[in-house]
């Protein structure tokens, strides 16, 4: 076999595989053929194609620097009774300062010498004594309140993509912006509450024991058991008197699954441990049988059942009258963890279908009017060989498409105006060729010369012209965002393409018109 007939196999080759890439996208990936060999993923659209929401969240960094100095003051009263530094009170008035109350001033050293070793990071900034006591504060360094800042906008992000892809929006768009925004783009949401309402939960999950020593209606009265709080049933409202310390949290936590009750036929969420938590769950189940253990998400009691006995096996059951979409999007939240701060939604636009279908229609629209204005023009201007630069055309369009689809791409509105510009832009290398093809006939050469000559002096402005807006195209990818990034894909992916049909399958047609059918008057 020759070169010129290998070259037509690969070129035919190709245009097979580009057929079957795109073809889902014409028919609908439920409606291709009975049998078809090919895959059967069309186009991802984008938000302004397929309808969907576009939001702006802002998390709430300072309550993550609050819960990190709460933790602060937590750990600290636990090391200084284990030290033996004799206090009366420790507090944050806050986000980032804390104040120690020493009942005995001698302590100062022992409670420095603990700041210096295990908080490295809190700066005493006033020290005072009145009445035989010892008042001593501390503020976070700027540096390690930044610190958490930014790593609690990362670790949002991060659980919100989380949450995202668990829920099932394909190709959802999630940028950061700036220091504490987040832009979500979720193309195909037909439920913007279910979807808000997943995004804002910060999933704390917390154990505590329930206080049964005190009542529960003299702590409504005002008369509060130190280290007890009074918290609220979800369902019902019901007060209950809660240990303040959590005996775990939900960071043990390893998998969450929706389940459905065989006896009521109700969902519940079943969740389980890692080998750690469940060796803790042990150890607190046996060490408070016959007690009720309390179930809190986010501060709300979705149940308290009494320990029977002490449970092994590392897991536990979440329930509460839930829906089975509730029940479904509790496990999402609780899968993806919990969100280091709480976030806002500061803006919020809803793009609904009908909308995108009308994208849709002008964006197609738009791509065959020009389409059909550039192909007659062709042929009427360059004639038969017009015709064979038309057909180039269609190809390059079917080329996009299915690189689109094989490469995974999302689709948009400036994406479609990337291919009507690569409309114009396929033609206009075939158009410097056929110039040159003009020049070398009017020289008087042969048709087999003159194609010859024509595609070899067309050949650097060619490269050099799509190069250099192949560069700009991969610069605009590398620092744009989701419409500027969907017209750079286009553009790049048509420029490829381009170079393609009017390089390689332009110019075998004219070869092998010139060559094996023997033309000699091109019709040009």
């Amino acid at each position: 076999m020759d070169t010129f007939k290998l070259k037509g196999l690969l070129i035919l080759a190709v245009l097979v595989v580009g057929i079957l890439f795109a073809a889902p996208s014409f028919f609908g990936s439920k409606e291709v053929p009975e049998g078809w060999i090919g895959p059967k993923e069309k186009i991802k659209l984008g938000l302004d194609l397929q309808g969907g929401m576009h939001l702006v969240l802002r998390v709430v960094a300072d309550k993550a620097v609050e819960s990190r100095m709460n933790s602060t003051v937590s750990d600290l009263k636990a090391q200084m009774v284990k030290q033996r530094v004799h206090y009366s009170q420790v507090s944050s008035d806050s986000p980032e300062t804390l104040r120690v109350a020493l009942r005995v001033p001698d302590d100062y050293g022992k409670l420095a010498d603990l700041i210096g070793s295990g908080y490295p990071y809190l700066q005493e900034i006033d020290r005072s004594s009145k009445g035989g006591t010892m008042t001593v504060e501390y503020r976070m360094s700027a540096q390690e309140a930044a610190t958490i800042r930014s790593q609690a906008v990362e670790q949002a992000l991060e659980t919100v993509r989380n949450r995202i892809d668990q829920f099932g929006v394909s190709e959802p768009s999630i940028i950061p912006q700036g220091d504490e925004r987040i832009v979500l783009q979720l193309p195909g949401v037909t439920d913007p509450d279910r979807a808000k309402a997943l995004l804002r939960n910060t999933a704390i999950l917390e154990f505590k024991l329930v206080d049964e020593e005190h009542s529960v209606q003299d702590a409504l009265r005002g008369d509060v058991p130190s280290g007890s709080y009074v918290a609220y049933m979800k369902e019902g409202n019901q007060p209950i008197l809660l240990k303040e310390r959590a005996v775990m949290t939900g960071d043990l936590l390893d998998d969450a699954r929706m389940r459905i009750q065989s006896t009521y036929n109700e969902p519940y969420v079943e969740i389980s441990f890692s080998r750690e938590g469940g060796r803790i769950f042990e150890r607190v189940t046996s060490e408070n049988t016959g007690k009720r253990l309390a179930i809190l998400l986010d501060g709300k009691v979705y149940s308290a059942p009494v320990i029977r006995e002490a449970i092994s096996g590392g897991s536990a059951i979440i329930e509460g009258r839930f829906t089975d979409e509730e029940a479904s999007d509790l496990a999402i939240i609780l899968r993806a963890g919990s969100l280091p701060a709480p976030v806002e939604i500061l803006e919020e636009r809803t793009v609904g279908p009908s909308l995108g279908r009308d994208s849709i229609y002008q964006g197609f629209l738009s791509m065959i009017i020009g389409g059909l204005v550039v192909v007659a023009f062709m042929l009427v201007y360059y004639k038969f060989s017009g015709l064979i630069a038309d057909l180039a055309l269609i190809v390059n369009i079917v080329l996009i498409l299915g690189a689109l689809a094989v490469l995974g791409a999302t689709l948009t509105l400036p994406g479609l105006a990337g291919i009507v510009l690569t409309i114009g832009m396929a033609v206009d290398a075939n158009v410097l060729v056929y110039e040159r093809i003009k020049e070398e006939l009017r020289l008087g050469r042969t048709a087999k010369m003159a194609v010859d000559a024509g595609y070899k002096n067309a050949l650097s402005t060619i490269l050099d012209a799509n190069i250099t807006t192949l560069i700009a195209a991969i610069v605009l990818f590398q620092f744009g965002t989701g419409p500027i990034q969907g017209f750079a894909v286009t553009l790049s992916i048509g420029i490829v393409a381009s170079l393609f049909t009017v390089l390689v399958l332009c110019r075998w047609i004219q070869e092998w018109l010139v060559n094996y059918q023997k033309i000699e008057r091109i019709s040009i």
